[in-house]
């Protein structure tokens, strides 16, 4: 019917790592859903504002006009109403409560950590770059010589570390487009060829590779981020 509403909607910022991680989910689960861009972060819109009045920011799913908030509550969210095909949390109990440790400790630190690493005004800290190091050490180990963290398949691991995963990459990238010198310029792959190998493995999949940014434009965005950070920080 014309004007009618599509069942599932999620509200989307381009190159929003968090985003990426909800898209991915949909597209591996082959859910037919709208996608609607927000203008970050110049304005959001008046539905971003009624459906997440709390964090008031992307992503935001809205499943049959209720809203589910958080990438990661997302993903688990998907998995859950869509069992119909690929499957992303583990049915074990024991390898489903590891997958969410593994995403938990994600969301709480990469964030803080790369920000610390890429947009402090300065030299970026020493201790910022270990524990992200570290972390990526902890999750080489964690894939071992498997496809994917899920094993055979993409799993709900993968599809929540692989945007931030890409999104170092990007702004290794920007930073040696700026010409600033960058700690990291290297080390991923030589230390990490199991997590290197793993990305370029997922990146051949569509439901990865018809989601992922131009990289040149996530690239430019983030150099007007930092520049944006710095002078604030001026």
């Amino acid at each position: 019917m014309a004007g009618e509403q599509p069942e599932v909607v999620l509200l989307s910022f381009w190159c929003s790592p968090f985003a990426m991680k909800a898209r991915i989910a949909l597209a591996e689960k082959g859910v037919p859903h709208e996608i609607r861009e927000e203008n970050l972060p110049h304005e959001k819109s008046n539905l971003l504002l009624r459906m997440n009045p709390v964090h008031k920011k992307v992503p935001v799913l809205i499943h049959k006009g209720k809203p589910v908030c958080e990438s990661s509550l997302i993903v688990q969210y998907i998995d859950e109403v869509w069992t119909h095909e690929s499957p992303l949390l583990p049915s074990d109990p024991h390898e489903r409560a590891r997958a969410r440790f593994w995403v938990d400790l994600l969301d709480k630190t990469v964030l803080s950590v790369v920000w610390s690493v890429w947009f402090v005004k300065g030299e970026p800290k020493e201790g910022a770059k270990e524990e992200l190091m570290e972390t990526f050490k902890l999750l080489e180990s964690e894939l071992g010589k498997k496809d994917y963290f899920g094993g055979a398949r993409l799993g709900y691991l993968d599809v929540s570390f692989l945007p931030y995963y890409l999104w170092i990459h990007q702004l290794e990238k920007a930073n040696e487009t700026a010409g600033r010198e960058t700690e990291l310029k290297g080390e991923m792959e030589a230390k990490f060829p199991n997590l290197e190998g793993w990305m370029k493995r997922c990146m051949l999949r569509e439901s990865v590779s018809a989601v992922l940014p131009d990289p040149d434009r996530v690239s430019h965005y983030i150099r007007q981020i930092r520049k944006m950070v710095i002078d604030a920080q001026a």
